[in-house]
């Protein structure tokens, strides 16, 4: 149960600290599943903020508008459903980087 909550902290971090809370928990917790869930909240973090960063490089030309809405939804709904899937006790990836680690 402990592991449970851990992994709802980690996704539930991406509102309010996406970075520092999965790096600490990654360093403080011994079990491999936690770990793994904190790590790829991380690297989905990174790879949303480029995603994102690009698309407002982008929307000048109008093109990164659509991206940026996209990318911005996923960053809010993807921890969401990480949230709910660990709370039903299944195993949740993150998209993107769930299969890297």
């Amino acid at each position: 149960m402990e592991n449970k909550g851990l992994k709802v902290l980690v996704h539930a971090s991406a509102f309010f600290a996406p970075f520092l809370v999965p790096f600490i928990i990654y360093l403080v917790v011994s079990d491999s599943e936690v770990k793994r869930v904190s790590i790829q909240a991380i690297l989905f973090q990174l790879v949303m903020g480029v995603l994102i960063f690009v698309s407002v490089l982008f929307t000048f030309l109008l093109i990164g508008l659509p991206f940026l809405i996209i990318f911005v939804l996923m960053t809010i709904i993807i921890p969401i459903m990480g949230i709910i899937k660990t709370l039903n006790g299944e195993t949740y990836n993150y998209p993107i980087v769930g299969r890297w680690f």
